[in-house]
């Protein structure tokens, strides 16, 4: 029995308390999410980070979520009140929504019903994840706009046009998924990977979506909607309280959601890792919702281990990033993989498989050595010819002057 079959039989209570658990899992994983960045970019910056409320400062995070609730709630006076409290709720409920579609285990048996720990199995799940996605930027956007001041308009219009740039590349890194998988169906792409993870045989693709997934949740390096050294807070400088933290609740749910779907398309979901398999039925087939949140945690570290360690980039250098290369890269690669799956639907032989893989390479790496010798030479060229006169005043320095004289 299928997964879409056994979502069809669960009665309406049974739906209600999959749903409380998913949200509970996601709260509790946000609070140790934010406890277990600052202890790991604490011992990357050789520090100590959280260690005092609770055991080893594991009540940090839930002590600062109270002292949030308990601030004032300012509204500024140029604001628009009723879109500036809607927009945290916006970007807070849609991060959440993503998960109906996340299968966190196989069949197990839920208060004696036979059922899988997935909210619903739509045949276009993947389309939805990006649909929702797309939702929860109107949160930052509007919150920018009704703020009524400088910097967080600038960090909603940021905001805009990043999502417009990396969510092209989010979606076309998935095509090839969708082409190999031949569905959009989340337990199907699964069910797909039971030989050979898409990591592995799409690992173009898997690339592609690991920097798209980072540039989608505003984080290092590519925070510039809430970059704190030229727009103060961007989107959210002037909330506080509740809704700052409705926010803050959003940022690390999304990590969450953007992990748990790469997971779930490239990693084998809630597989185990190889020559594991037999640990999916221990506990009655929970014991994969372990191996899920285990793939889940390891993105994570990957967004914590970038924010400790990259810059921010420049906002030219962001958008040059993601139109220039992500998206060419994207489709050049969409073209390899229908090709390849031609082939291998009229049974080319895996010599000329092989070939034409080869043959990609090379060409690819023969493009990209062209185009840095030529960037190369640019570079050379526009550098100033120190022999002609500027055509700007230049000040006299008396002192080098002198000191030049006396080595003369």
């Amino acid at each position: 029995m299928n997964a879409a079959t056994l979502i069809g039989n669960d009665p309406g209570w049974l739906i209600a308390v999959k749903g409380l658990i998913v949200f509970v899992l996601c709260v509790l994983l946000t609070l140790m999410s934010v406890w277990g960045e600052r202890r790991i970019v604490a011992r990357m910056q050789m520090r100590l980070g959280p260690n005092r409320v609770g055991p080893f400062g594991l009540l940090q995070s839930l002590a600062d979520g109270v002292k949030l609730a308990l601030k004032e709630d300012l509204i500024p006076k140029a604001a628009d009140r009723i879109v500036f409290v809607i927009a945290p709720v916006i970007s807070a409920t849609t991060c959440f929504m993503a998960f109906a579609v996340m299968p966190l285990t196989g069949k197990v048996s839920l208060f004696g019903h036979q059922t899988v720990m997935q909210l619903t199995d739509l045949p276009v799940g993947v389309l939805y994840v990006l649909a929702i996605a797309s939702v929860g930027v109107y949160g930052i956007v509007l919150a920018g706009w009704s703020s009524g001041s400088t910097y967080p308009l600038l960090g909603g219009l940021r905001s805009s046009a990043q999502v417009i740039s990396y969510e092209v590349a989010m979606g076309l890194s998935l095509v090839a998924v969708f082409i190999y998988s031949g569905s959009m169906s989340t337990a199907d792409i699964v069910a797909a990977q039971h030989k050979w993870w898409f990591a592995v045989v799409l690992f173009p693709s898997f690339v592609i979506y690991s920097i798209s997934m980072v540039g989608e949740t505003n984080r290092a390096p590519f925070d510039l909607a809430e970059a704190e050294g030229e727009l103060v807070g961007g989107f959210h400088t002037e909330y506080s309280s509740l809704k700052f933290a409705l926010f803050f609740l959003a940022e690390y749910v999304n990590i969450v959601a953007v992990s748990s779907l790469a997971t779930t398309l490239f990693l084998g979901g809630y597989h185990a890792l190889p020559g594991l398999g037999f640990t999916e039925n221990w506990l009655g087939g929970w014991f994969c919702m372990v191996w899920f949140f285990a793939k889940v945690i390891a993105f994570f570290y990957l967004f914590v281990w970038l924010r400790g360690t990259l810059p921010r980039m420049r906002y030219d250098q962001f958008m040059k990033f993601g139109w220039k290369v992500l998206i060419p890269s994207s489709l050049l690669w969409i073209l390899v993989v229908a090709t390849l799956r031609v082939m291998s639907a009229r049974g080319a032989p895996r010599a000329l498989i092989a070939a034409f893989t080869f043959g990609v390479v090379l060409l690819i790496m023969a493009a990209t050595s062209l185009y840095e010798k030529a960037n190369r030479t640019i570079n050379v060229e526009s550098l100033p010819d120190s022999s002609v006169e500027p055509s700007f005043p230049v000040p006299h320095v008396s002192g080098i002057n002198r000191v030049e004289s006396n080595n003369g």
